[in-house]
């Protein structure tokens, strides 16, 4: 833009120049005119083009973003689909860590705190998956919890 600037005020300038040689008067007002014309479409034409791309490259993050958004959701469904090692390694922590930071207990400081605390908020049945020291060291044969669990444990997390 600021090159558009330069030149367009170069041009201005040249114009003008040319004008006054031929001394004529209706001419200079006319060209000076024409000139001035010229800067301004170029200027509005770089300052379009430059709000299109901003425009663009906004409307492509958001895209992009809505994008690893839904991998990452279809990737969780998928593993708490398969089973239970998958759960322990992958969503276990996940969720014990977001239920840690939503009931602001932390296990170290006490566990039995925070056990209750899961308990009261996911019952027996959710807990089980969301517990932290729940892992099976066994666990690779055996099924995961599913997807209505993992729906299940996320609504209650949210109500948080």
């Amino acid at each position: 833009m600021t090159r558009v600037v330069v030149s367009g005020v170069c041009l201005l300038i040249g114009v003008q120049v040319l004008a006054f040689a031929a001394l004529d008067r209706p001419v200079v007002v006319a060209v000076t005119g024409a000139g001035l014309a010229l800067v301004v479409i170029a200027l509005r034409r770089c300052l379009v083009h430059d709000t299109d791309e901003v425009e663009d490259a906004a409307t492509g993050d958001a895209a992009t973003a809505m994008g690893r958004w839904v991998t990452r959701t279809e990737t969780m469904i998928s593993w708490s689909e398969s089973t239970r090692s998958d759960w322990d390694r992958r969503l276990r922590p996940m969720l014990a860590r977001q239920f840690e930071l939503a009931a602001v207990h932390r296990k170290v400081k006490d566990r039995s705190v925070f056990d209750t605390t899961g308990r009261m908020l996911f019952g027996d049945e959710l807990w089980q998956w969301v517990d932290p020291e729940n892992v099976s060291r066994t666990g690779g044969q055996e099924p995961g919890p599913g997807r209505w669990t993992l729906d299940e444990i996320l609504r209650r997390l949210e109500r948080l």
